[in-house]
């Protein structure tokens, strides 16, 4: 089974990603997570795509892919996955489509969690980090004991640059105009499954298992 898992920034796709891989036995794949590592173990895909990076140039879609494939190669991803923030592109899309024909294997569904903007300017702009050991909190949902200071390790709560409403609303329009195009594309093969994505965890991650089946 090879799932994707699509949707905008604050949408909650690493949260329901880590439900569904537990449930299904198959693995998350986050590619942010694989870039970092790539980075900080200074691989020769890592190094690559830190060339571009330093020059203020985005990373190209072949270099992203090749970094991809050699995560889904693993042996742990024999049995299915579940790609999280990947494909980002057309062409990520279509590198990732072909690579599945050739090794016998099929996309089974794209489900895209569909959250309004001002919904998730709520959920982003309302969160705040410990600096010293990265707990998050939100100010209305789960916030501190104490304003400001961390419940685990009394470090400085703080919200992040990339989590204030201009920033938010930045990301939002860089994902309608670079990413969504993608789903446009899954859509022509019958793939894409609207997911309601507002509500508690549960009741989106109840949505996803019926869409799944």
């Amino acid at each position: 089974m090879v799932l994707v898992l699509f949707g905008p920034p604050g949408a909650g796709k690493g949260t329901q990603a880590a439900v569904l891989s537990d449930e299904l036995g198959i693995p998350q794949v986050a590619t942010g997570d694989i870039f970092r590592r790539h980075l900080k173990e200074g691989t020769e895909l890592g190094e690559l795509a830190k060339s571009y990076m330093n020059q203020g140039q985005l990373v190209p879609d072949e270099v992203v892919w090749d970094i991809v494939e050699t995560r889904l190669a693993q042996d742990d991803c024999a049995n299915g996955v579940l790609l999280d923030g990947f494909p980002r592109s057309v062409r990520q899309a279509e590198l990732l489509n072909g690579w599945l024909e050739s090794v016998g294997k099929k996309l089974e569904i794209v489900t895209a969690l569909q959250v309004p903007d001002d919904l998730i300017v709520s959920r982003l702009s309302g969160r705040r980090t410990c600096m010293s050991c990265g707990a998050t909190y939100h100010v209305e949902h789960n916030p501190t004991s104490v304003e400001g200071v961390c419940d685990r390790c009394d470090g400085s709560v703080v919200q992040r640059e990339d989590d204030q409403e201009d920033t938010i609303r930045a990301r939002l329009a860089t994902y309608k105009r670079q990413t969504e195009p993608v789903l446009t594309w899954f859509r022509q093969f019958d793939l894409v499954a609207d997911i309601d994505g507002t509500g508690g965890i549960e009741a989106v991650s109840q949505r996803l298992r019926l869409a799944i089946g």
